[in-house]
């Protein structure tokens, strides 16, 4: 029996969260420093470079193709271990079943099915020999979900300007190109695949991190919680839906001074639960946060260096 991990969720507010004033927007500043003079950066081949759509909560995805077949819209999660497929696609494709395994998620872990896919394609990239669960579309919202053992070893660059977004194949300790005017840089380190931020704190204290573009809010554990709420904050209760169909209760607000790199996070929206990743990942006793999309979209470009353990964001406008 192996493990697997994915924190791709849905969330839906309950009735005293829909009847909650709105909130102020969260914003990102940076701290000033010297802009370094940019060089170019690798120019995306045309076959890299995909349009992005949307799922149902409003995660980014790309079209994917399973052999021959599709393409399907599948959702784009740094947050999981391993791609996920809907069991009704599938079904329509007749893939063979594979091992049981059991799954981390959001809400808990559980044993799960899975399928052998034989070869998944996105623009220039390509997996094979897949073995991905498969569960019920309707709480993926998505057809299916590309994890990091599709992502691995590449350089994924999220353009939501432009609507964009390129995937290509980086190579390890590659430092040719600087920033750009109005680009943060900030280093992670590599868990189970993951990349963890630990240049990041809460009022001084350090916070680790985990970039999660499969989730639609920013997740917080008990101990960040115990760090910035006081017992004076409105929290407003959500309800987060795993892909599993699991469901947890966490309390819904904001923070602010969350400081990432070399900017500040201020209004953040943060739904506090104690989650299975947190356990998973080693960080149930440590401030951690999922950073979700929630928080991500408020910059210009993300790009998610997985070789080099790199993040680099482009700041508003």
């Amino acid at each position: 029996m192996r493990w697997l991990f994915a924190l791709l969720l849905l969330v839906a507010p309950t009735a005293r969260a829909q009847e909650a004033a709105a909130p102020a927007q969260p914003q990102v500043q940076p701290q000033p420093q010297l802009q370094p003079q940019p060089q170019p950066s690798p120019e995306p081949t045309p076959d890299e470079v995909l349009a992005i759509g949307r799922d149902a909560p409003g995660r980014m995805t790309v079209p994917v193709k399973i052999g021959a077949q599709g393409p399907w819209p599948f959702t784009i999660d740094t947050g999981a271990e391993r791609t996920v497929i809907s069991r009704e696609l599938a079904s329509l494709l007749a893939l063979p079943p594979g091992p049981r395994v059991r799954l981390t998620a959001m809400a808990g872990t559980s044993e799960v099915d899975t399928v052998r896919i034989p070869e998944i394609t996105m623009s220039s990239v390509s997996g094979t020999r897949i073995e991905a669960p498969a569960l019920e579309g309707r709480h993926l919202g998505a057809p299916g979900l590309l994890g990091l053992d599709t992502l691995k070893g590449h350089a994924v660059s999220i353009d939501f300007e432009r609507g964009e977004m390129s995937v290509r194949r980086a190579r390890k300790n590659w430092r040719s190109f600087a920033r750009e005017p109005g680009e943060v840089v900030v280093s992670a380190k590599s868990l189970l695949g993951q990349l963890i931020v630990t240049d990041a704190s809460y009022r001084g204290q350090r916070v680790r991190v985990v970039i999660d573009t499969g989730s639609a809010l920013s997740m917080g554990n008990s101990a960040l919680r115990a760090r910035a709420l006081k017992g004076r904050e409105r929290l407003n209760p959500v309800t987060v839906t795993a892909v599993t169909g699991a469901t947890l209760i966490a309390d819904y607000t904001q923070i602010g001074e969350v400081r990432f790199g070399s900017l500040t996070f201020q209004n953040l929206p943060v739904a506090f639960a104690d989650a299975a990743p947190f356990k998973r990942l080693g960080l149930e006793d440590k401030p951690a946060l999922l950073l979700g999309m929630d928080a991500l979209k408020l910059f210009r470009r993300v790009d998610i260096d997985f070789p080099n353990r790199e993040v680099r964001l482009l700041l508003p406008r």
